[in-house]
């Protein structure tokens, strides 16, 4: 099942690059997304708590950026962004289904944090051929590693 496998998935190797604000920033901008069908779904709400975790962010401040969004710092550099990117992949499908708003969401987040639409029309393409539409994570980097060169 998705939801088992997002919380193993070691989503923060370059945590200790970025300041507070930007992992609130971070944070603020997947409940954004997340929320974009309305309310967090329960499956959602704890996917993103885990992620407010790793990103050392209490669950208070968690809670509050889901009623009070702040706004968007973009990432300094490449690897953060596909990190993110990645982190959103998996928020996109963890409910297990998604809807073409959804990928044009996604496609739009992508290119506003200066990633190459071929890598991210590649990744949303691609990821359709793996189970629970999992890209792992090796996979999207190579995609995006191949454009950045």
């Amino acid at each position: 099942m998705v939801y088992k496998y997002l919380y193993k998935v070691n989503i923060n190797p370059f945590l200790t690059m970025i300041n507070r604000v930007e992992k609130l920033s971070l944070l603020s901008e997947m409940i954004s997304f997340a929320k974009s069908e309305n309310d967090l779904k329960p499956i959602e709400y704890s996917f993103l708590l885990a992620i407010a975790k790793q990103l050392e962010i209490s669950r208070e401040d968690f809670d509050y950026l889901i009623e009070y969004p702040i706004n968007y710092f973009p990432l300094k550099s490449h690897s953060e962004r596909i990190v993110q990117f990645h982190r959103l992949v998996l928020l996109m499908n963890i409910s297990e289904e998604h809807t073409h708003k959804e990928r044009i969401k996604l496609f739009n987040y992508g290119i506003r944090m200066g990633l190459s639409h071929e890598s991210i029309n590649k990744v949303l393409y691609l990821m359709e051929s793996f189970p629970n539409k999992i890209v792992p994570p090796d996979v999207l980097i190579d995609i995006f590693k191949v454009q950045y060169n």
